[in-house]
């Protein structure tokens, strides 16, 4: 493929993100309130964004390779670490600060069908982009029927989802305590580590098997596989959802053991916690 698709593709990332950070500030000038509106129009931008850019990123990993694929992504997530505030575009991260009593359950669902509506509307877009076929790369995509990730057991696929989701998310937390320099860099340089080896055990065993994907976010994965062909709507929810909702969940018991600590943090950090 040319290079021109390419730059076809990282100039629609890239005004995705440009797009959403004038939302952004739109939206903080019209709802100058402290409720939960603002909180709420936040996330749903934020997952538009992420949702869309992924689109494309797809198009991006299977046209150009893996290399290609994780420099985009690295790049896109130390831009949403800087400028999306407190949206994480991820239901768990709710979940969790309401398990840690940080948050009500009112709130974290509100947040997730937040997450939800900006995830999912904003394909319509992105096919209108794919149906121009600016490159050679989008012909055909507008209304491709898309295939599941999934190959195997869902069972399996939840504990791959799960595992990934536990270390991504215990990686997250260690950082956010001994708060490194380029910490955000850090974080998500690991957790661009870890969907991109998902993703290239997958290409590599393609013939053989497949795994789960590799989204480590119910949202963005139910924006972009719901439906496919593959799974049915119920393996879907058991991988994405409560494979992923359960290994973040699981985290945060976990990061509190003492020897969890011990082994992330070091005595001398665990002395002064």
């Amino acid at each position: 493929m040319s290079l021109t698709s390419l730059g076809v593709s990282a100039g629609f990332i890239l005004g995705c993100c440009i797009t959403a950070q004038i939302a952004r500030r739109v939206s903080r000038r019209l709802l100058k309130t402290d409720g939960i509106v603002p909180v709420l129009m936040n996330e749903a931008i934020a997952a538009a964004e992420l949702c869309a850019c992924c689109f494309e990123l797809i198009i991006v990993a299977d046209n150009f390779g893996v290399a290609a694929y994780a420099i985009i992504l690295f790049l896109l997530t130390v831009w949403w670490g800087k400028v999306w505030g407190d949206a994480s575009a991820c239901p768990y991260t709710h979940m969790e600060d309401m398990l840690e009593g940080q948050t009500s359950f009112k709130e974290m669902a509100l947040r997730t069908w937040a997450e939800l509506m900006g995830g999912c509307c904003v394909y319509r877009i992105v096919q209108v982009f794919w149906w121009l076929e600016f490159a050679d790369t989008h012909k055909g995509r507008a209304f491709e029927e898309c295939n599941a990730d999934l190959q195997v057991s869902p069972y399996l696929g939840a504990v791959i989802e799960g595992v990934a989701t536990l270390l991504c998310r215990l990686a997250s937390k260690t950082l956010s305590v001994q708060q490194p320099k380029f910490s955000s860099y850090i974080d998500s340089f690991i957790g661009t580590s870890l969907v991109v080896a998902v993703y290239a055990f997958n290409y590599a065993l393609l013939a053989a098997f497949n795994f789960s994907g590799g989204y480590f976010n119910p949202v963005l994965a139910t924006a972009l596989k719901w439906g496919c062909r593959g799974h049915s709507n119920l393996e879907h929810i058991i991988v994405y959802w409560i494979g992923a909702c359960l290994g973040a969940l699981l985290s945060v018991p976990i990061f509190k053991l003492p020897a969890v600590q011990r082994m992330l943090l070091g005595e001398q950090k665990l002395k002064q916690s």
